[in-house]
This record gives structure tokens, C-alpha cells and sequence, in this order.
């Protein structure tokens, strides 16, 4: 057996040699994590990594309405039929949100994504509002899952505003039930893993390689050693532990301060930079959904409060009106408690897609 100084040199010796090859392939990172606690608690955290001012505000969707793939005649065409509430992406995509049945979908970068060729085989869908579609179409992850199983659209990218790089992104979605779904784009073909243990998403390498450097700290075990840097399998090694180890508090304040302190855990201090691994990025924002009570909190690095969206009080009426909330330049905006009322009517976002360029 192991004495515990050679499984820290082990250990060190092993995060060199698996970290490598990562080096070139970590992307603006981010992670997500949920969070199954006591009399069915179930919390979504996730923290957005990027190098520059993501333009986020959030948006209140209502039920009724009529959306397209934005690709152009062969879009796929659907009628939400759940309310949401949205962080979005320079306003032109849906990067993170909750609709009313307690689903949640969060989108996070990886670039080893491949998308299928747009070969008008089947209607397309822009990437801005792939995970809209699910937050409008699913009340769960199993329902989410079996229609997606079946391929009913082609997922179509496009550039980064402002950059000269495809948007190459993974989903993950989580329920009130804590049932999670990661769904990811490789060498072209969809790829669903589907799992209620399925807790923790990061960026590179695909999910199943995450899982497997996992389960070599799962070994070392976390009261011993844990991997400290920003990549992105020592923030999924980190994330993995500690969500399972905060305590499974029964009061739901006490739970999210616990799933708080993970997430932050797994953040990026602003301002920081990588010499050697320059896309590393500082988190800007952050988001933890309560799916038992319908809460969405948001957090932004540079203001000094946590402020939250209780759905329960939003009218997602049919055909209602699209509010948005004005987060400000780099979500500098300082709102604090429940902020429902504080959005205000607004034009509909308008998704990025191939329509119009």
C-alpha cells in the first residue's frame, strides 16, 4: 500500500501527464455541477468563464411562443410551451436558464465539438437557440432525451461575435427529479449521456475522458489531495468532490450557500491570466437554479450582491410579454433579493442565426 507522501508524488506526477495534452485544447471554460440533497433538493450551479464581457442580460420568455431555427427556409419550427427565465449571450443567444417546470439547460464550451454537415436532410437549428428549444419544449430530462434521441434537426454553428472561431459548445440539463443529460457533437454525430450521476460538467476532453480523469482522483481521494489549477479536469475533480461532500442540509438555505461555495470553488478570480494557456478565462458570471422552489440566482463577479428570479411569481400567460432585465456593461448593474418586477417589457431577442447576413 501507498504511503501517503508517494501518492502525492504519484498523484502530481499523473495531473502533469494527463493535464499535457489538455494545454491546447482548453477553450473559454466554464463548469456546472448539481447538487441532489436531503428531502429532494435538487440545485444547479454553474459559473460563466470567459476572456471578455459576455454582453448577459436575463430574459423572461413566456409560453406561446412561435420560434424558428433560424437557418434559414428548412428551420425547425416550434410553439414554446414553457415559460423560461434566460441568461443570455451578447443577446443573441440563450446561454443558461430555467423554464417553469423546473428543467434547466446551461451551455458550455468545448472544442473538440463537430456538427454534422447542414445538408437539408432535416430542418436546421442555429446553436444561439439549441438550448432554448429544450427549455421551451421539455418539462423534464427524460422527455428531453427521448426527443432528441431521435435526431429531429440538424444543430448548425456559426461564428463567435467579434472572433474568427466557431461557437463549439456542449449542453448539459438537469430536472427537479435530479435526472442530468449531457449532450455533445462529436466527429459530427450527437452523442446523450444520460445519468442522474452525471453531477459535474466542465470543458475539454469530451465527457466520457472527464469522467475516466476523474475516476483517478476518485482513487486519491479528495481529503488527500485535490488538483488546484484553473484547467478544466481539476475543476471537474474539484467540483466532483466537494458537491458530494458539503452537507445534505434539509434547509434549503443552508444548501445553497453549500452549492455557493463549490461553484466559487470552481471559479476563476477575476482578472486572472495564463501565460502558457492564454484562452483561460476569468469567471464573470455565476448561476445556481433551485428546482424545487423555482429559483434562479445570479451573481455577478464585479457587484457585491446575489439577487434571484422566484418563477412562481412570473405570469408566463401565453403569447405574454418578453421582459428583460438589464444587467449593464459587464453585469455591473447592482440589483439585490427577488428581482421579478424589475424586468422590463422588451422586443424579443433576436437569436443569431444564418438568416439576415
Amino acid at each position: 500500500m501507498l504511503s501517503v507522501k508517494r501518492r502525492l508524488a504519484s498523484a502530481s506526477l499523473a495531473a502533469l501527464m494527463i493535464g499535457a495534452p489538455l494545454l491546447s485544447a482548453e477553450a473559454d471554460a466554464c463548469t456546472r455541477l448539481v447538487y441532489l440533497g436531503a428531502d429532494n433538493q435538487v440545485i444547479t450551479a454553474r459559473s460563466m468563464d470567459w476572456a471578455r464581457d459576455i454582453g448577459t442580460n436575463l430574459w423572461i420568455f413566456p409560453r406561446g411562443a412561435k420560434r424558428n431555427g433560424e437557418v434559414g427556409p428548412n428551420s425547425l419550427q416550434w410553439t414554446s410551451r414553457y415559460g423560461s427565465v434566460i441568461a443570455s449571450a451578447y443577446d443573441i443567444a440563450t446561454s443558461d436558464g430555467i423554464n417553469e417546470a423546473g428543467l434547466v439547460a446551461n451551455v458550455l464550451w468545448l472544442a473538440e465539438s463537430v456538427y454534422p454537415k447542414n445538408d437539408g436532410s432535416k430542418p436546421g437549428l442555429a446553436i444561439s437557440i439549441w438550448p432554448q428549444y429544450v427549455l421551451d419544449s421539455f418539462a423534464t430530462v427524460q422527455e428531453a432525451v427521448d426527443a432528441l434521441a431521435k435526431e429531429p434537426f440538424i444543430l448548425v454553428t456559426d461564428m463567435m461575435p467579434g472572433e474568427q472561431r466557431l461557437a463549439t459548445v456542449h449542453l448539459s440539463l438537469s430536472d427537479a427529479s435530479g435526472d442530468s443529460a449531457i449532450i455533445e457533437y462529436i466527429d459530427g454525430k450527437q452523442v446523450i449521456h444520460h445519468s442522474r450521476s452525471y453531477q459535474v460538467m466542465t470543458n475539454s476532453p469530451v465527457f466520457d475522458q472527464q469522467l475516466a480523469l476523474n475516476a483517478y482522483w476518485q482513487q486519491i481521494g479528495g481529503t488527500v489531495m485535490l488538483p488546484g489549477t484553473n484547467r478544466a479536469a481539476d475543476r471537474f475533480a474539484r467540483a466532483s468532490f466537494y458537491v458530494d461532500a458539503i452537507p445534505k442540509s434539509e434547509k434549503p438555505t443552508e444548501a445553497l450557500a453549500s452549492v455557493f461555495g463549490v461553484i466559487r470553488n470552481a471559479s476563476v478570480p477575476y482578472g486572472i491570466t495564463t501565460p502558457d494557456q492564454p484562452n483561460i478565462s476569468s469567471t464573470r458570471w455565476r448561476s445556481v437554479a433551485d428546482h424545487k422552489r423555482k429559483l434562479y440566482f445570479f451573481e455577478s463577479a464585479l457587484t457585491p450582491n446575489v439577487f434571484w428570479v422566484d418563477l412562481t411569481k412570473i405570469d408566463f400567460a401565453d403569447n405574454g410579454a418578453v421582459k428583460k432585465l438589464d444587467l449593464g456593461p459587464g453585469q455591473t448593474n447592482i440589483f439585490a433579493g427577488e428581482v421579478h418586477d424589475q424586468f422590463k417589457p422588451s422586443a424579443p431577442l433576436k437569436f443569431l442565426g444564418l438568416e439576415g447576413k
